[in-house]
């Protein structure tokens, strides 16, 4: 009797701590949070992803993943349902994509916001609204795969064919001729080097007077220079005297103004004059050359006047008189 009431007891006790366990289990596991479920159609295949995965919104945890199975509208399409909290900004731009952790292969749903608007999916035979789902980065490298293979094949063969026989030949000469382009180099710095050395250094010794020389000119530039330096100064202030009020340059605008006042008055007054002058100096230069010319072909005019004397004897038109008539009377 005594060996029965220990294990009742020991019963009672096992089941009061599993009840206790479960309770404290639900109370550890129990979720306050208001949740709003929207559905997610992929043709894709969605490995990895398991009921009770994450749904991040932008990283940041906002619900889990509560089905997973087949789109009884869309035939072939994978349908996943998720309960998000009524506090995310879901948006007509916000998208999903499945997301991957690290090397585990685990899956989760990762929610993002495109700036473009969506066109709205219509909800299906549940009458949950529906996101749109994006394929993953992981996918588009799936189905990139065989065109990735198939370029990988080709460089493979074109690599095949760059180290053929014919090409390694190739090779094996183009080295040769490499290595005896290096001899031919190394013989011909060793020929500079000694040239170098043989001619150079005379001219490295003849440095020392070089530099002292040019040290000697800097000096005669640098007094050169200052000479010059001084000249600009007088310069400078010959400039200034030339330029003052009282300075050449005015005394020779002034000589200039009053020299073109006398041409002025030189051609308004003088020239007419000296013009009037001249004309009436032609007029009694041709009267005189007139009375030369008179004087020359009548000279008696002194004596008789502008009349032309009569040409005497031996001249041309003289003509000589004649006697006068006398009547004589006959005698008886």
């Amino acid at each position: 009797m005594e060996n029965k009431a220990h294990a009742l007891a020991a019963g009672v006790f096992v089941l009061f701590m599993a009840v206790l366990a479960a309770t404290l289990a639900m109370w550890l596991t129990r979720d306050n949070g208001s949740y709003h479920a929207y559905e997610l159609s992929s043709r894709e295949g969605v490995s990895g992803l398991q009921p009770q995965a994450a749904v991040r919104y932008k990283g940041v945890a906002v619900g889990k993943v509560t089905h997973i199975g087949f789109d009884p509208d869309v035939r072939g399409n994978v349908l996943i349902r998720i309960n998000v909290e009524d506090s995310t900004p879901i948006t007509p731009t916000t998208f999903a994509v499945l997301g991957y952790q690290g090397v585990t292969g685990l899956a989760y749903v990762l929610l993002d916001d495109a700036g473009e608007v969506h066109v709205a999916l219509q909800p299906g035979s549940s009458g949950i609204a529906r996101l749109p789902l994006h394929a993953s980065p992981f996918s588009k490298f799936a189905e990139q795969g065989p065109e990735i293979l198939a370029q990988a094949q080709a460089v493979m063969r074109h690599l095949n064919e760059l180290l053929s026989d014919q090409n390694q030949h190739l090779f094996s000469q183009a080295l040769t001729q490499m290595g005896q382009a290096a001899g031919s180099v190394n013989s011909l710095s060793q020929h500079l080097q000694t040239t170098v050395t043989l001619r150079l250094d005379p001219a490295l010794a003849a440095l020392p007077a070089l530099a002292r020389n040019a040290d000697k000119t800097l000096a005669s530039l640098q007094a050169a220079g200052t000479e010059v330096s001084v000249m600009a100064r007088e310069m400078g202030r010959s400039a200034e005297r030339l330029n003052a009020p009282d300075g050449v340059l005015e005394q020779g605008r002034v000589g200039a103004q009053t020299l073109a006042r006398a041409a002025d008055r030189l051609s308004t007054n003088t020239l007419p004059r000296v013009e009037r002058a001249s004309d009436a100096t032609t007029r009694a230069a041709r009267q005189l050359g007139r009375v030369a010319e008179g004087v020359s072909d009548n000279p008696q005019m002194f004596f008789y006047g502008q009349g032309y004397a009569q040409p005497g004897p031996g001249e041309r038109g003289f003509v000589a008189p004649t006697a006068p008539f006398v009547r004589t009377e006959n005698k008886p």
